[in-house]
């Protein structure tokens, strides 16, 4: 299905396996590959796509575009794996973002949305 190809051409861009994204997303062992013959789920498809940095519209092959940049905004709030050109980003540097972003709110120096 377009799902598993999308994934494997984005991960490869990325220098990520299947399987490393697969566990990135969190999802069970293989999940991924499962999708050669059954359809994901919306929840599956959503944490591979914040893998990937794209869409799941993409994902599923309702858009061509692999690119994200509609999306600006960035939740720390939510407790899952960040990452940056293909890299997971460490839990201490989520952390670090966090606490200057609470010292800049504490300041009034944090601008609202």
């Amino acid at each position: 299905m377009i799902e598993l190809d999308r994934v494997k051409e984005l991960a490869k861009k990325q220098h990520l396996s299947v399987r490393e994204v697969n566990d990135l997303a969190g999802l069970g062992v293989n999940s991924i590959y499962n999708w050669k013959s059954k359809k994901p789920g919306s929840a599956a498809l959503k944490a591979v796509a914040q893998v990937l940095e794209t869409t799941t519209d993409y994902l599923s092959g309702l858009s061509d575009s692999a690119s994200a940049m509609g999306s600006s905004t960035i939740s720390l709030d939510e407790d899952k794996p960040y990452t940056y050109q293909g890299y997971r980003i460490p839990d201490r540097y989520i952390r670090i973002v966090r606490e200057l972003m609470e010292d800049d709110i504490q300041a009034g120096r944090a601008e609202k949305l």
